[in-house]
């Protein structure tokens, strides 16, 4: 994120604001951020008496005010970082005071994890005025294998699009879980390396052969015993395969689809564009697109649309999920 680099390249440079105020719903750039203001902000030998981490399930504002108001000791600033500052909410507004006069030889790192301000409010207004307000947002799926092919480019890896969207299939767009994966991948391969789909199967407990990749493969090939093992499997393996997050990838599958059938420029590029697909894999659109007329396409969906609700336990009468799963395949197949 172009934000986050900006404020690590300020405070390289030594433009370090006095309070840091650091919200939103993914938290993987709130850490990032407070450990980088950790890590580089004092000297190893400064941390001892002026770096203090404070958590807001145990302080209160006015205990933040005044650790944030003392004085360093043998050193030119201070840094207090106060962590799981949410649980603050309530009483977040009394930081008005302090952010009104804050001291300038202390840095204050909120972080707000999971909540925003309201930037209408005087606190965020007061915030803009002497710090850094910033707002760490989650990312749109279809932006995740941007990310992590963009994190791993920065490392020196690479990585194969199947084995990027099945980080992306099995990890969702928490960016904190998919970068500790790829962390434990850039332990065990050298740099330099491409990382495969073999690798996630092997290194990030990814079913070989029975997961929603291999689910789509099997219902846009239309092979039907195929389909029927993955559905078994998974209705033997709900903890790990949840029958939510199954549907709503079929069904998402076969929206792109009938998107697809009303392309009039069918161009690879255009295609991969429109729908939002890597381009390795519109062969399995191609293939389905065969063998799935357009009317057939529609009434999926629709299926789909029900056996979603279904599965969110409206109107089913809690149905287990193996027959909600062959509810669906006979939708499909038929």
């Amino acid at each position: 994120m172009d934000e986050v680099v900006k404020i690590i390249n300020d405070i390289k440079a030594g433009n370090i604001k006095p309070i840091y105020f650091l919200m939103g719903d993914e938290p993987y750039y709130i850490d990032k951020l407070s450990e980088y203001i950790e890590d580089t902000v004092l000297t190893e030998d400064e941390k001892g008496f002026n770096q203090t981490v404070l958590y807001g399930r145990d302080a209160t504002i006015e205990d933040i005010a005044s650790t944030a108001k003392r004085y360093p000791m043998m050193a030119e600033r201070q840094v207090v970082i106060v962590k799981e500052a949410q649980d603050l909410a309530k009483t977040i507004d009394n930081l008005e005071n302090y952010v009104s006069n804050p001291m300038p030889s202390t840095v204050l790192v909120i972080c707000y994890k999971y909540k925003t301000l309201d930037k209408r409010k005087k606190l965020v207004k007061l915030l803009d005025k002497v710090g850094v307000v910033f707002e760490s947002k989650k990312l749109y799926d279809n932006q995740v294998g941007q990310w992590i092919n963009r994190i791993l480019q920065g490392k020196g890896y690479t990585i194969e699009p199947k084995a990027n969207a099945m980080l992306v299939e099995f990890l969702g767009n928490d960016l904190s879980k998919i970068n500790n994966e790829l962390e434990k991948l850039q332990i065990i391969l050298p740099k330099g390396s491409l990382i495969l789909a073999k690798h996630i199967e092997e290194n990030i407990g990814f079913s070989k052969d029975f997961n929603n990749f291999e689910l789509l493969n099997a219902l846009g090939s239309k092979n039907q015993l195929k389909a029927y093992q993955i559905v078994q499997y998974f209705s033997e393996n709900e903890k790990s395969n949840p029958m939510v997050v199954t549907t709503s990838t079929v069904f998402g599958f076969y929206v792109k689809l009938l998107k697809y059938h009303g392309l009039k420029d069918k161009n690879p590029k255009n295609v991969a564009s429109v729908l939002g697909v890597n381009p390795y894999f519109l062969k399995d659109y191609d293939l389905a697109l065969k063998n799935y007329p357009m009317k057939k396409v529609s009434q999926i969906v629709t299926t789909m649309r029900s056996i979603d609700i279904k599965s969110k336990g409206v109107g089913a009468n809690a149905l287990p999920s193996h027959d909600l799963f062959k509810e669906m395949l006979i939708g499909i197949f038929s």
